[in-house]
Parts: C-alpha cells; sequence; structure tokens
C-alpha cells in the first residue's frame, strides 16, 4: 500500500484548506476569504483502496507583524519537516510573487519531492496558464507542476495518481476508518472561529481565539459551550451585534456544520469573554489544559 505524509504549505489565503477539504470531502479546515485563517498543523487522511495520505494542511506563511504570526510561521515550518512530499500551492490568478517565493526560499532545501501546485487556474484562459506554467519552471527543478481548482474540485484525482507515483510502500499509519488527527470537540471551537471571521469584517483581528468549555455527547444528541476569546470590549460588542443578533447568526452557521458533522443534533451556547492581551489569552488556555506552553 503506497503510504505516506504529503504537507500542503503556501503563503496566507491561496487555498490550502479548501484543497485539504476537497480531497477528503469533507469540511475539516476552516477557510475564510481573510488570510491567516488556519491556525494548526491539521491532518487530514485520505484513503483508498491502494494508498493511506497523511495531508498536513499548515498555517500559510507571510512576513510576521507581531507575536502570533511568528508563532503561525514556525508551525507551518514544522509541517514541512519530516515529511515524504510538499504540495507547494500557488494562488496562479494572482501570479507569483515575493510572498510565494518568500515561501519556496524556507522549503527548497527540504530532502523531499516539492510539487508546485497552481491552484485557481478555471480564472485563466488557457493559453495564459500555458505561459504560467513555463514561467514558474524556471523558479525550481520541481518534480511536478500541477494545475487545479481546489474549489471547483478540477483536476484533483490527478493530484493523487501523481502523488502516489512518489510514495513507498509501507504499512498504513492508521486504522482504516481515520479521518484526522483533531478532535471533534477541536472542530466545534475552529468552525465558530470560522464564521466570526466570514460574518465579520476586518476590524475583527485574528487574535480571537475559541475553545470549547463543554462537549457533552448522548445517543441522538451533543451539548457544546463554546467561548470567544477576544482582547477589547468594542470587538467584543462587534461579535454580539445588536440585540445579540450576529452571535446568534454565528451560533446557528456553525451549529448547522456540526450536524452535517456529526449527523446528531446539536444545541450550541456562545459565550463572548474579553482577556486584555495575548500572553493572558495564552495563560488561560494554558490553565484550561488546551495549550502545553506559553
Amino acid at each position: 500500500m503506497k503510504c505516506g505524509f504529503v504537507s500542503i504549505t503556501g503563503r496566507s489565503n491561496v487555498g490550502k484548506s479548501t484543497l485539504l477539504n476537497t480531497i477528503l470531502g469533507m469540511h475539516l479546515s476552516i477557510t475564510s476569504p481573510k488570510s491567516g485563517t488556519t491556525r494548526n498543523n491539521i491532518q487530514g487522511i485520505y484513503q483508498d483502496n491502494d494508498s493511506q495520505i497523511i495531508f498536513i494542511d499548515s498555517p500559510g506563511v507571510h512576513k510576521p507583524g507581531h507575536k502570533l504570526e511568528s508563532i503561525l510561521n514556525k508551525k507551518a515550518y514544522t509541517a514541512a519537516n519530516d515529511v515524504d512530499l510538499i504540495l507547494f500551492v500557488v494562488d496562479i490568478s494572482k501570479g507569483f510573487g515575493k510572498g510565494d517565493r518568500f515561501v519556496l526560499e524556507k522549503i527548497k532545501n527540504q530532502n523531499v519531492p516539492i510539487f508546485l501546485v497552481l491552484n485557481k487556474v478555471d480564472c485563466l484562459k488557457k493559453e495564459e496558464l500555458i505561459e504560467k506554467i513555463h514561467e514558474l519552471s524556471s523558479e525550481y527543478a520541481f518534480q511536478e507542476i500541477i494545475p487545479l481548482s481546489a474549489l471547483k474540485k478540477k483536476n484533483i484525482e490527478e493530484l493523487l495518481k501523481t502523488i502516489k507515483k512518489y510514495l513507498e510502500d509501507n504499512p498504513p499509519y492508521f486504522e482504516k476508518d481515520a479521518l484526522t488527527n483533531i478532535s471533534m470537540s477541536f472542530m466545534a471551537s475552529e468552525l465558530v472561529r470560522e464564521k466570526i471571521l466570514r460574518l465579520t469584517r476586518d476590524e475583527i483581528p485574528h487574535s480571537v481565539t475559541c475553545y470549547v468549555e463543554e462537549f457533552r455527547e448522548e445517543d441522538t444528541k451533543v451539548f457544546i459551550r463554546v467561548v470567544i476569546v477576544v482582547d477589547r470590549e468594542n470587538i467584543k460588542k462587534i461579535i454580539i451585534g445588536k440585540n445579540g443578533q450576529l452571535l446568534k447568526q454565528i451560533g446557528m452557521e456553525a451549529r448547522r456544520d456540526l450536524e452535517e458533522q456529526l449527523e446528531k443534533q446539536v444545541y450550541l451556547e456562545t459565550l463572548v469573554k474579553t482577556i486584555a492581551n495575548w500572553r493572558d489569552r495564552e495563560k488561560h488556555l494554558i490553565e484550561l489544559g488546551l495549550k502545553d506552553d506559553v
């Protein structure tokens, strides 16, 4: 059986999480139009009759402007270590810029095959795409250059087929029905954060954190309480919205996704808490047993 670990890397907002979700056929990694949505290295396990491929979705790499961005970059670099293959994803509709070159410089010395994955090819004409492929082939000796559209599920099968050619025959690393390394509790907190990013404007910073305070599962029902942590009272007011309407919408949309994932009726409660600064929020999570260190 062809088995191995494949890192999905690239700058922020190029469609890495959408690609993982499309490959798996499920909403595993959260997405939003805002850069920096993904904060953790999430493993999604693709399995068929002759392969088990563990994809690692990582935070987008970008020039750090504050502490959180530096941490996200470190997580992204870690995701490219100890893997069998790297998918370097580029949003080809926006071209190949400084941010893409910055990422390439960080990964090109890894002693594993690197595929250049050109996402959003549906935005280009065929002649433009051919020209782009020709240009980018001189950037680095990529083992493969694969154009696709993660959102429209175009050329995904070809990507999987090509990946398998580069993997060794190994015993499977996970059980046959395994899908991911993350818990449903963590997924619940991430889905709430996704809805916040999707339903608010740029005034909501990426420092917003969500965690699950209660996750109780019964035969046909699941009870979940998610706490949204912000650093300022005005941000708290924005998320709650007039008469609590925005917070209600955030909860409704997150609950809908959770019910689809869990195939059970979900009772979701969302609360907003203000903790003044980043380090205090991190300490708060450590005290709750949700993080190992600051």
